[in-house]
């Protein structure tokens, strides 16, 4: 423990924290008991983004400001349990997230909206989506859970009792660029800058606990059968060199999505919305504006 605490470095200053330095606002509100930290900005259809494990809204920190300047309202949060939102020791099911969602659509007085979701988020996207269809207009699922998760080795050994409490307090600046940089396909894509955000809530007391509350929890598996009754038109996104999740789980989702489709993005990694922010802004971008291409009635998500 002490060796822990002396390999933490010293987090950037709230000051620092993005949206700082952007045209964004960050705020706060209460949602199901849980205080998260939001930015919800623009006019027009709602686009609702959801980031992954170990992530927080800096992750879409490359779709915000397109995705506003063509004419949406976009809303993105710190998700309970990561980022500088609330960290309590439990409510980290699938089904406790699908709540704050549609919680927050509630609070925000939005009746239905595009959720974008990568990884984790994508798996909490779907479950939006079957249980409560008539709040979700379209979904866009970006390197998606929901068939399982290659973990690496230190998640892995997080999910066990009484040892992840030890492995997950040894949450160095280290260990984060190292996790960080298996998400990408070109690890020298991550900057010192991207290492300085992820890092920046991770000595908080109660991240460690939060971590093993999501890997105890949530269930990163639990789509497979699901999906045949989920009516939004949903666009798939894959990195081809995802090591998280492999191209083969993108396959399922489209194959058990009825009204789908499946992009492959070149040269990408799991952390497509970071790396590969171009390709993913082009095909979201088209998406929102014009639907799936091989679905012509889905036309006009705008």
């Amino acid at each position: 423990m002490l060796f822990a605490g002396a390999c933490r470095a010293a987090p950037i200053p709230e000051s620092q924290r993005y949206p700082a330095g952007t045209p964004f606002r960050a705020q706060y509100r209460t949602i199901d008991g849980t205080r998260l930290r939001m930015i919800d900005t623009g006019n027009g259809t709602p686009v609702v983004f959801i980031h992954g494990f170990g992530a927080s809204m800096y992750g879409w920190r490359y779709q915000l400001p397109v995705v506003v300047a063509a004419g949406y309202r976009v809303v993105v949060i710190d998700n309970r349990g990561f980022g500088f939102s609330d960290k309590p020791a439990h409510g980290y099911t699938s089904a406790a997230y699908a709540h704050l969602i549609v919680s927050l659509l509630d609070s925000l007085g939005i009746a239905s909206a595009v959720l974008v979701g990568h990884s984790m988020g994508g798996a909490i996207a779907a479950e939006v989506a079957l249980a409560h269809p008539d709040r979700v207009r379209g979904m866009v699922l970006i390197d998606a859970a929901g068939f399982g998760v290659r973990w690496p080795g230190v998640l892995k050994v997080a999910r066990w009792p009484f040892v992840g409490a030890i492995v997950t307090s040894f949450r160095s600046r280290w260990v984060t660029g190292r996790i960080l940089r298996s998400t990408f396909a070109d690890p020298s894509k991550v900057t010192d800058a991207d290492v300085d955000q992820y890092y920046a809530p991770v000595p908080d007391p109660a991240y460690g606990r939060a971590l093993r509350g999501v890997l105890r929890e949530f269930r990163f598996d639990s789509l497979g059968g699901r999906l045949g009754g989920v009516q939004a038109p949903t666009l798939i996104l894959w990195g081809d060199h995802d090591r998280w999740i492999p191209l083969r789980d993108g396959s399922r989702f489209a194959g058990e999505l009825q009204r789908s489709e499946l992009a492959l993005l070149s040269r990408s990694g799991h952390d497509a919305p970071e790396e590969s922010p171009d390709q993913v802004n082009r095909y979201l971008l088209a998406y929102l504006k014009e639907g799936l291409s091989r679905i012509p009635e889905n036309v006009g998500l705008h």
